[in-house]
């Protein structure tokens, strides 16, 4: 059994991640989320602080908030692993499946820290993983799609097989791993309760278009389902 943090992304890749480490008997000790100093949302997936809380409590996993602005992303990860070894981890663990950088680079993170990288999607074919995380019963939202590549109207539809076959239509990779498409998880197996979230503005922005998420907690109170 290893205990580990979880660089946490809200997307299904982490998600899934997280599930099979934790079915493999390994344990977590938080989340790790990477948020952008300037926009006070996390990097890359853009949720907001209130999400994120929900999300810690659903899951039963502390969050370790790490802001950086864009000269500061390495120090402030690896200031957040250190926290995340404090609290007894062994290893970081990252949802990452096939591009050779990114597997460099958490590596260097992780051994700046004196952490094990552990990589559970490594080398998984991603239709596989993409299959894989519907058939355990998970729910995401398509939260941002890469301009002049992905169809925008994809934006707020939850991930299903008839999305995977558009994608593959299109010529595009289903489990967007060269960034086609963002995607955050509302529910599962391991949630304790659907994330309840409304959507809000869609923002085009440079290189991708992005559905903005709000917290609906409040409204969703004694409701089992998210709003969506």
């Amino acid at each position: 059994m290893v205990k580990f943090v979880i660089s946490y992304s809200g997307g299904k890749d982490s998600v899934l991640a997280l599930h099979q480490l934790k079915a493999a008997g390994d344990e977590p000790v938080a989340l790790l989320v990477m948020m952008n100093r300037q926009q006070k949302r996390s990097w890359f997936h853009g949720i907001e602080m209130p999400i994120w809380v929900d999300v810690s409590e659903s899951l039963n996993l502390p969050l370790i908030f790490c802001e950086s602005g864009d000269d500061s992303y390495e120090e402030v990860l690896e200031n957040g692993l250190r926290q995340a070894k404090a609290m007894g981890a062994e290893a970081c663990a990252f949802g990452d499946i096939d591009i050779q950088r990114h597997w460099q680079w958490n590596c260097q993170r992780c051994q700046a820290v004196g952490l094990r990288p552990l990589h559970p999607l490594w080398q998984k074919e991603r239709r596989e993983c993409v299959e894989t995380f519907l058939r355990l019963g998970y729910k995401a939202v398509i939260k941002c799609v890469q301009n002049d590549v992905t169809p925008v109207d994809l934006l707020g539809k939850t991930l299903d097989s008839s999305i995977m076959q558009r994608l593959e239509d299109l010529g595009l990779d289903v489990c967007g791993e060269n960034g086609e498409y963002h995607t955050f998880v509302l529910d599962g197996p391991l949630f304790q309760r659907p994330v309840a979230v409304k959507q809000g503005e869609i923002l085009r922005l440079q290189y991708a278009t992005v559905l903005d998420l709000h917290s609906a907690r409040e409204e969703s109170a004694g409701e089992e389902e998210s709003i969506f």
